[in-house]
């Protein structure tokens, strides 16, 4: 079984590479692939039975439960691609996958990394798959949490003579308000429960949960705050772990039925409910206290220095324990007459989310969908001075965003001080100024300001360097993380003599899916670069295929019509990707079919942003889904030098695909083709004869082989 993150392309050139490959080796093989179109040749019962193994060339989650007793080999969907024939070899000797838990507990995706499965380290991590899959279910209960809690406020406030804003008990809006504070409570358990549900199954969704419970409540461990969202994720971990434990513990063949639902919920709930308790939970109120000590004896410091110290604070863990620390300390200094601490961290409150949602609009193409649309709620939110807005990318990409919302905070804390800002009332962010809480209200504004742009261009630097770091691959978006949802998946699946398989973590039974932004991750709309000018092919050079005669071009349609002797092109001019991108978006244009050439650049960019479409074997086929076209459109260009693409396998492109699908037919069609074009084009012989053909009718005649 294969599997890419967005589904498309890699499931089925690895699908393809490994069906050649048993070919030439004399195996008998079935392929499932799992892509965006949805699975398609399932492996059936039978199939997985009379298999001799199992390969799982994937870069997500897969569901191995029904391999339970057959050789698994997992790797990453690029082994597929480049190494079928000694993935053959190696999945002869793989561990038998199940041997080790022995008790049947699990009946779901298993995590555990088994020696000689992990491919070499090319699969990606489990922590880092659970974490993705914790943050993706804990977005929705952030953004309508926040959002019910913001406009509660904004409409059902009253205004007090302090500049503080009260919800009438009994009143409409604070019932809205209380369904908002509900959905804010839930998050932080959301958050721990699947990070658990991801490593150990079902049997880790109840004590994962529960430990983030206990973790986002301190008096149960007599602290004034909770470990927040980072103890969220330190309880889904440990949760996680401690059921894949107690799996492996021998029992009698009569209690196997009863451990995933009774014994090990029960068993892992408990342990870590009171490791936490008395353990984990003594430190994090030791350090609530000696921090408000600490914070105490620095009043009479520099305002600056005070005002950075406490932005940092609040912006470290965002309702943790040093937050609360910070704010408290903030809240408690208002009824003695000193407004100025409150005022500094009433401007570093707001800083996370304003700076998250401006970094999703300054460089959209770092974003998937659903992080866009996290980002605009975080805007929202951050007006309110509901810093937990930002807690989804926190958690995501914690190494880049934490660092970079505590430099922003530290900014609007420092400044805040240095200005004499004050706050009456313990609340923060743009609404208590707008209701006259706060004092040296312009200084309060520069504060936010220059706190959230501070933020917003650390966090897309940090998180640019990251992306160029992992070298273009397809990454696992997510809005943050773990593909999903039902036929969201992208993998393909191998069976019979030798199998392969992939799928995505499942979602409990009547749970919710996992990528409200669709399924592929293509869906991209970006106000990144739009690549070089000049490379339209019109100063004469001959391969340049410009002019009113391309209609005259015989030769058959191809893939369905999408693709004429109009969007074809002999020799590419430009040389570098962007600018090919341009050229071929140019090239498609002479259709008429395309209203707006920059948006389409403008797309395929941001495409290229989330992960190369350099398939490798000197083929890449960027794609665009946007109504910048008015109908599916397909072209193709030949580069005699080849382009650096950022393939997997290194090679330069040098047969280049455009696919453009108009939003509202992008359903299928364009996976539909994406498919078709992968696996011809794996075909060698194929490929020498795309690159050998003379002229444009020439192309037609090889490219309409495609069926």
């Amino acid at each position: 079984m294969t599997a890419c993150p967005t589904g498309i392309a890699h499931t089925y050139m690895a699908a393809e590479k490994l069906a050649q490959a048993a070919r030439s080796l004399g195996h008998e093989i079935k392929v499932e692939t799992q892509g965006s179109i949805g699975a398609e040749n399932l492996l059936s019962d039978n199939d997985v039975r009379h298999a001799d193994a199992i390969i799982i060339a994937a870069d997500k989650d897969v569901d191995r439960s029904r391999f339970v007793g057959k050789r698994v080999l997992a790797v990453g969907v690029a082994e597929g691609i480049r190494h079928p024939e000694e993935l053959m070899e190696r999945v002869r000797s793989a561990p038998v996958y199940g041997r080790a838990e022995g008790d049947g507990a699990g009946t779901g995706s298993e995590a555990t990394p088994t020696p000689g499965g992990s491919g070499g380290g090319k699969e990606r991590s489990v922590a880092y798959k659970a974490l993705m899959n914790g943050v993706s279910y804990m977005i929705p209960f952030v953004v309508v949490g926040g959002l019910l809690i913001a406009i509660s406020l904004a409409l059902g406030g009253h205004p007090q003579a302090d500049g503080g804003l009260v919800i009438p008990d009994g009143s409409f809006w604070k019932h809205v308000n209380d369904i908002g504070v509900i959905g804010f409570t839930l998050m932080v358990p959301i958050l721990s429960g699947y990070i658990a549900y991801a490593i150990g199954d079902r049997p880790a969704l109840v004590p994962g949960m529960i430990g983030g419970w206990i973790a986002n409540t301190g008096s149960l461990y007599d602290s004034k705050a909770g470990a927040g969202f980072i103890g969220a994720i330190v309880t889904g971990f440990l949760a996680g772990y401690l059921v894949l434990w107690i799996k492996k513990v021998e029992v009698p063949r009569f209690a196997r039925p009863i451990m995933p639902i009774i014994v090990i919920p029960i068993v892992a709930t408990t342990v870590l409910g009171l490791f936490f308790i008395y353990v984990i939970g003594k430190p994090i109120s030791w350090v609530f206290t000696h921090l408000t000590d600490w914070l105490g004896g620095m009043t009479g410091s520099s305002a600056i220095l005070l005002g950075a110290l406490l932005g940092l604070m609040i912006a470290f863990d965002m309702g943790g324990p040093v937050n609360k620390t910070a704010f408290l300390f903030g809240a408690g200094l208002i009824a003695s007459g000193n407004q100025t601490v409150m005022g500094m961290c009433a401007a570093a409150i707001p800083v996370m989310p304003l700076g998250q949602g401006l970094a999703t609009l300054v460089r959209r193409r770092l974003y998937s969908e659903q992080e866009r649309e996290t980002g605009m709620a975080a805007l929202f939110m951050g007006l309110f001075g509901i810093s937990e807005g930002a807690i989804p990318f926190a958690a995501a990409r914690p190494a880049q965003v934490i660092p970079a919302n505590m430099l922003g905070g530290a900014v609007a804390g420092a400044l805040a001080g240095t200005l004499g800002v004050t706050d009456a009332v313990p609340h923060g962010g743009p609404i208590v100024a707008v209701l006259g809480a706060v004092g040296g209200v312009p200084a309060f504004f520069l504060a936010v300001v220059a706190g959230s742009v501070v933020t917003a261009l650390t966090t897309v630097t940090l998180v640019d360097v990251a992306e160029r770091r992992k070298g273009g691959m397809e990454p696992v978006v997510a809005g943050v993380g773990v593909d999903g949802g039902a036929g969201g998946g992208g993998s393909a699946g191998v069976a019979s003599r030798t199998a392969a398989a992939g799928d995505s973590v499942p979602a409990p039974a009547g749970g919710p899916g996992q990528d409200a932004g669709g399924a592929d991750g293509d869906t991209v709309d970006t106000d990144g670069p739009v690549g070089a000018d000049g490379a339209d092919g019109a100063d004469g050079n001959d391969g340049s295929n410009e002019g009113a005669g391309r209609d005259e071009i015989p030769g058959p349609e191809v893939l369905s019509g999408y693709l004429t002797g109009q969007t074809v092109k002999t020799e590419l001019v430009a040389d570098e990707k962007e600018a090919s991108i341009r050229e071929m978006a140019e090239l498609v244009a002479a259709t008429g079919t395309v209203a707006d050439v920059d948006e389409l650049v403008r797309v395929a960019l941001a495409r290229e942003a989330q992960g190369t479409t350099g398939l490798g074997e000197e083929i890449a086929i960027p794609h665009a889904k946007t109504d910048a076209v008015t109908a599916p459109v397909v072209g193709f260009a030949r580069s005699a030098d080849g382009i650096d693409w950022g393939s997997l396998d290194g090679t330069r492109a040098r047969l280049v695909f455009l696919i453009a699908v108009p939003e509202a037919a992008a359903g299928d069609e364009h996976l539909r083709i994406l498919a078709l074009l992968s696996r011809k084009l794996m075909d060698a012989d194929f490929r020498a004869r795309l690159q050998g053909a003379e002229g444009e009718a020439g192309i037609l005649r090889v490219l309409g082989e495609i069926e």
